[in-house]
């Protein structure tokens, strides 16, 4: 029988309608910028970009709690914390993207205060689960895609290099 990621949200007192899955991997991110980069090696950066969403996906990310997952190099999805969302405003000036080169303009999205949870924080950087095929649909409720955990490590380990 599997063990499943709702499983642990429950066991952690979350209630699954109030949590976003939310699985960050971007194709657009320069050498070193990916969001496992941002997240591994320059956290306020991560948070970022994390904090920073189009007003496309509001209705998506309506919720109290995002759980976050960021795609590896070797295309895991592992669990980087829990997330309470709060003020939802607009951004107010002009901002570096933290994953390219370019200008993230003000009024252009919005912009959320994200504080990481100490709820599942033993977990960060330890748990894989198994996104399934839908990799696109990068936004998931948690009450209604509940996700099979893979893997869980003793320690953060980096994926094997595969090649150039």
């Amino acid at each position: 029988m599997p063990i499943m990621f709702n499983t642990i949200l429950l066991a952690a007192d979350f209630n699954l309608s109030d949590v976003r899955l939310l699985r960050h991997k971007d194709k657009r991110a320069a050498k070193g910028r990916t969001p496992y980069d941002l997240w591994r090696d320059n956290r306020p950066q991560f948070d970022l970009y994390q904090a920073t969403q189009s007003f496309g996906n509001r209705n998506k990310l309506e919720a109290p709690y995002w759980a976050s997952f960021i795609g590896t190099p070797s295309d895991e999805t592992l669990f980087v914390g829990i997330y309470s969302v709060k003020n939802r405003r607009l951004l107010e000036q002009d901002t570096p993207m933290p994953q390219t080169d370019g200008v993230i303009k003000a009024g252009s999205c919005d912009i959320y205060d994200l504080t990481l949870e100490q709820r599942l924080s033993d977990l960060v950087g330890k748990l894989l689960i198994d996104w399934g095929p839908g990799y696109h649909v990068w936004i998931q409720c948690a009450d209604k895609q509940d996700k099979r955990i893979i893997e869980l490590r003793t320690k953060f380990k980096e994926p094997d290099f595969l090649d150039f």
